[in-house]
């Protein structure tokens, strides 16, 4: 995560608010290339009508800005889907009752996902070269097991996921003003929240994404300590109830990360404490 990301998501919201009903929001059809992912069948433009249009258009349109122009990290599609979800779970779509059912209807077939085009001309050579995927929907299916959570609990994780980017673009609008350790000490209160979830932190996908977040938070004190900024208020997250799924579920979450991560952690600790009962058995 950084303050490109963030911003990306920022101006989108500019055009479609969290708020649905938000009177003030800008034409979407004003953003740039959004036309082109509004389009239906074969017409190469058309504007966005619906709530529902806006929503998919938007969805192409981060995927352009994160992954053809700014060349982000593939783990990055976690937060569209995490965007994405919390755009589903406001209001009632016909034909949508989970993520699968959106990626079938909408993704799996769609020139938009099989192709890439950036403003009607081919980008597949720049995604190409800045993921090592042709097109977005081979993205995707690399992190296919993301759409098994159902869309109500990945749009919990959204409010977690704008803190954190609040943290990032207030820190760089302005270190000095330390409105980013408030936001900091919310994300951690939300992202407790999250993870004293008993029942959806039994599932792997979820634990993947609580690990990203946690992270993507741990990333940003490291980014303060190394800048010499004070960020002695921001305390690192080192354990979550992953820990209580076992060696296999935390080995699953790992495979998704190129580095040592959190739950890099979790299964190097669940090993040592089987050491620990295993040589106290003994003796």
């Amino acid at each position: 995560m950084d303050k490109t990301l963030c911003e990306n998501f920022d101006t989108l919201r500019n055009y479609l608010p969290d708020d649905s009903s938000n009177s003030t929001a800008s034409d979407i059809n004003n953003l740039e290339n959004i036309k082109y992912y509004c389009s239906n069948e074969d017409s190469e433009e058309a504007e966005c009508e619906t709530e529902f249009d806006k929503i998919k258009a938007g969805c192409l349109w981060l995927f352009e800005q994160l992954f053809v122009k700014n060349g982000k990290n593939i783990n990055t599609v976690q937060y569209i889907i995490i965007w994405l979800s919390y755009k589903l779970n406001q209001k009632t779509y016909e034909g949508i009752k989970d993520l699968n059912e959106f990626y079938t209807k909408y993704i799996e077939k769609n020139r938009h996902y099989t192709g890439c085009k950036q403003g009607g001309k081919d980008c597949s050579g720049s995604l190409t070269k800045n993921t090592g995927y042709q097109n977005y929907k081979e993205i995707i299916d690399k992190k296919k097991k993301l759409l098994n959570i159902n869309i109500e609990n990945m749009s919990k994780f959204y409010d977690a996921f704008k803190l954190l980017c609040n943290m990032y673009t207030k820190f760089y609008a302005n270190r000095n003003n330390k409105e980013y350790l408030n936001c900091a000490k919310q994300f951690v209160e939300k992202y407790n929240e999250l993870n004293n979830d008993s029942v959806n932190t039994k599932d792997d996908v979820y634990c993947q994404v609580l690990s990203t977040l946690s992270n993507d938070y741990n990333d940003f004190k490291n980014y303060c300590d190394s800048n010499g900024v004070d960020c002695s208020e921001i305390t690192f997250l080192t354990s979550t109830n992953t820990e209580e799924n076992g060696v296999q579920i935390s080995e699953k979450i790992c495979d998704d990360t190129p580095s040592l991560s959190i739950c890099s952690l979790f299964v190097l600790r669940k090993r040592a404490q089987k050491e620990y009962l295993k040589e106290k058995v003994k003796k």
